[in-house]
């Protein structure tokens, strides 16, 4: 097993920089942090998390090294589903705290070089809410027309599309004789994007948070708000940039606000449009077609297929290659609707700590915005529950209509195991402690009870943890241009065990190598990275042909092109130490007849001497 010899890059006092948030463009540089506020810290003993609890834990969020937070929704909800049915857009959620808590939250995270961003849905809203209260009073209310409306009787919907979570899309309201469309929840009636004076209602809530000083937003389901219910369109709507253009004309004014668009339906041309470096729409899309890679096609996310590498290689390797220098990705495995990723790809058991920190390099070398998920930087896993401890609707409507159509209960309840929503709600886990420090009353949903083992206090104890694979990639990824600007270009696309590729700019080259299997794996190591720094290995030495179970590294070289009069203008002694610089490959640039035998002999000389058998010449 051949290991590596390489340079390694210093870990320590690695400082965290701060992004220049009024400037366009600082989120491709950035890394996010999705915090769901209901799990993250409860300080009042009432079993459910709120914004005073946040803000006991910014610095631990500082200290990780996160750019912005996006704050799942924390506006005034009856919590239908869990706050993604809100009935007033710019109040705060009493059981989260008071708007004097927000604009706290705002300021001390400011401080920290860390941006809020806010989680809307407006798409739909609570059917709590005054405008659909008043809407459902009156045909002739002037809310009516906020929200899709279609004449019919009780026993007759006006199609037969069916709801997400559901049932029947369609809800009937006997007081006026119609029926409303709701793609979710009957208690999220989706709203009419067709009348300007709802869309206008929509930009002013938006200022009002602008105003509070947060840094962007984070848009729910956003391509559905141009649907189309009669001719069964719900997502990719013929309005949709339309609108996604009144949205960016009329609120995002301030350059250096961020919008993240959740877009269930984007596939790569529609997110170059959704995208666009003119900042016309949006500012990078939340695409999840590598997420449904170990989903039957046609079929829905509970029936499931084991992940075929290949294929999630070439998904990336798409995404990557076609949106290059025309569009901008967000990179993810986790988030509040998806279960825990190193339970799912990875192996929550003998190789936590290996796979959880591979997973981190895959996606962490790619171009693109990464959202880290709550615990996610902790390596925490998947819960299983008996049916009646879980809290999420889709499950419990799931559940119900699986089994009334004859499936066991056994195998639903092992879909809901390894695909429920809950998996990546359980409680935060801090501490060792009762309910893993997260509260002192009883936890609205339980926390796992591997939170002895896997909290952030054993986490920030241990200088090998996960947290801190994740904060040292996090300032890689603010330090290395080739980050954010490097071409990709996959290796070994059919191989089913290793996902490696290369990013590279003039003059930064970086070579990824990630081992998804429990196995040994064969990689044949290119030459021309001979020497180079090793930035991250989640082993103590990377292994550079036989890839260990779980193995990843990076490896980066460098070069220095450096113009040859520069060079022809040193003195013997400091030719002599050129190049100088370990990891690096000097390159010179010479004008057309500048090489002469002697210049060429002298070259190479020194390559010879200083070991860089790779340098060339560009003209120039």
């Amino acid at each position: 097993m051949r290991r590596w010899k390489g340079s390694k890059v210093q870990e320590e006092n690695m400082e965290r920089a701060v992004l220049d948030k009024s400037r366009c463009g600082w989120w491709k540089s950035a890394v996010f942090y999705e915090l769901y506020p209901k799990s993250f810290q409860d300080t009042t003993g009432s079993g459910t998390g709120d914004l005073q609890g946040i803000l006991s834990h910014l610095d631990y969020l500082e200290t990780l090294g996160v750019d912005a937070i996006w704050l799942c929704p924390i506006c005034a909800s009856p919590q239908v589903d869990n706050g993604y049915d809100i009935s007033d857009f710019c109040a705060i959620e009493p059981s989260f705290g008071t708007m004097a808590d927000m604009d706290e939250l705002i300021a001390e995270s400011k401080k920290r070089g860390i941006g809020i961003l806010i989680d809307l849905t407006l798409n739909h809203c609570s059917d709590q809410h005054r405008w659909f209260r008043a809407a459902k009073s009156s045909r002739e209310n002037p809310y009516h027309d906020y929200f899709l409306w279609r004449d019919g009787t009780p026993d007759c919907p006006p199609s037969g599309m069916r709801s997400v979570f559901g049932g029947s899309a369609w809800t009937y309201v006997p007081e006026i004789g119609q029926w409303y469309f709701h793609q979710f929840a009957p208690e999220q009636p989706d709203m009419n994007w067709e009348n300007p004076k709802l869309r206008q209602e929509l930009y002013d809530v938006m200022k009002f948070w602008v105003k509070k000083g947060v840094a962007g937003f984070r848009l729910d389901v956003i391509d559905q708000i141009a649907k189309e219910p009669d001719k069964d369109i719900t997502i990719n709507g013929p309005r949709l940039h339309e609108y996604l253009r009144g949205i960016s004309e009329n609120v995002l004014t301030d350059e250096g606000l961020v919008t993240v668009g959740e877009a269930w339906g984007a596939d790569t041309e529609r997110a170059k449009r959704y995208s666009a470096p003119d900042g016309s729409e949006l500012s990078m899309v939340f695409q999840f077609e590598h997420i449904g890679l170990d989903q039957e096609p046609g079929k829905d996310k509970w029936d499931m297929i084991p992940l075929e590498l290949p294929r999630l290689k070439e998904c990336l390797r798409r995404w990557q290659q076609e949106l290059y220098g025309c569009g901008w990705n967000s990179l993810f495995f986790n988030n509040h609707d998806l279960p825990r990723i190193v339970s799912r790809w990875g192996n929550d058991k003998e190789y936590r700590v290996e796979s959880a920190k591979m997973l981190a390099t895959m996606l962490y070398g790619l171009q693109g915005t990464p959202y880290i998920y709550q615990g996610e930087e902790l390596g925490m896993t998947n819960i299983r529950l008996p049916l009646e401890q879980y809290q999420d609707l889709e499950i419990h409507n799931m559940y119900k209509e699986r089994t009334e159509r004859g499936d066991s209960p056994e195998s639903v309840m092992q879909s809901i195991w390894a695909r429920g929503r809950d998996n990546a709600r359980t409680p935060m886990q801090w501490t060792a402690g009762e309910n893993a420090g997260f509260t002192t009353g009883t936890p609205w949903l339980p926390v796992n009870e591997n939170h002895t083992v896997i909290n952030a206090e054993a986490a920030l104890a241990d200088p090998d943890s996960i947290f801190y694979y994740y904060k040292k990639l996090i300032a890689l990824r603010k330090e290395l241009p080739v980050f954010r600007d490097g071409r990709f270009t996959l290796l070994c696309p059919e191989d089913e065990q290793l996902f490696a590729y290369t990013r590279d700019t003039e003059t930064e080259h970086l070579l990824v190598v990630c081992n998804f299997s429990g196995r040994e794996a064969s990689f044949d190591f290119p030459a021309e990275y001979r020497g180079a720094e090793c930035l991250v290995s989640n082993y103590k030495e990377p292994s550079v042909q036989t890839i260990r179970p779980y193995e990843a590294w990076m490896l980066i070289k460098k070069d220095c092109i450096i113009p040859i009069q520069d060079y022809l203008g040193l003195g013997n002694e400091a030719r002599m130490n050129q190049p100088g610089t370990v990891g690096f490959n000097w390159r010179w640039r010479l004008a057309p007849g500048q090489v002469t035998d002697a210049l060429a002999d002298e070259l190479m000389a020194l390559t010879k001497r200083t070991g860089r058998v790779n340098w060339d010449i560009l003209n120039g």
